[in-house]
């Protein structure tokens, strides 16, 4: 039988199941991120060698690198987020406590990562539907359709978004004591 705190433990444990899900999607984005990262090394050093040793070179392979590029960023950042692992403009949160990082974090997230990240959710989209529509293809010779590295945007940033939502609900819960966080920052080597 379920005591007294039951319902209320389940309604906090709700968002927190529901962001925990995010991260794993963001991980397995991540996951494909790193994938790319391998592929666009390999192509790039195909290209180069096709290049320098036989004279053969295509733009395709070019746009390709360029196309796994934007997936590596845009796949990958979402987890950057989730493991704290983004670049801060650090002029005083290394100063911060736990509980001042986690409140200057939910703030950031709220007024700054998430309108943008529907602002560019939103004015991409369109610009993927037109590409997509009119099977745009690149004006370079042997160049690639476009539409597929057009999709990475609203997908990366709807992503990015989703993680927003994760990072919003267990700063929350850490304001509240419910999970512990760690807010640890390790500032970039100058």
């Amino acid at each position: 039988m379920a005591g007294p705190d039951a319902p209320v433990a389940s309604a906090v444990n709700a968002p927190l199941k529901f962001a925990y899900s995010i991260d794993r999607l963001s991980r397995y984005a991540a996951v494909v991120a790193l994938w790319l990262t391998l592929i666009c090394a390999l192509i790039s050093a195909g290209n180069a060698l096709s290049r320098y040793a036989f004279d053969l070179s295509s733009n395709a392979w070019l746009e390709l690198q360029w196309y796994m590029f934007g997936g590596i960023v845009l796949l990958g950042g979402p987890h950057l987020l989730n493991t704290n692992g983004h670049i801060r403009v650090d002029l005083f949160y290394s100063k911060l406590n736990d509980r001042q990082r986690a409140w200057l974090d939910l703030g950031g997230l709220i007024f700054f990562l998430m309108p943008f990240s529907a602002y560019m959710i939103l004015d991409s989209w369109p610009w993927f539907v037109e590409a997509w529509t009119i099977n745009e293809t690149s004006a370079n010779a042997g160049g690639l359709i476009r539409w597929p590295v057009k999709l990475l945007l609203p997908l990366g940033f709807s992503l990015l978004m989703l993680q927003g939502v994760s990072e919003i609900i267990k700063r929350i819960a850490a304001l509240r004591g419910v999970i512990a966080l760690n807010t640890h920052y390790e500032r970039p080597l100058q």
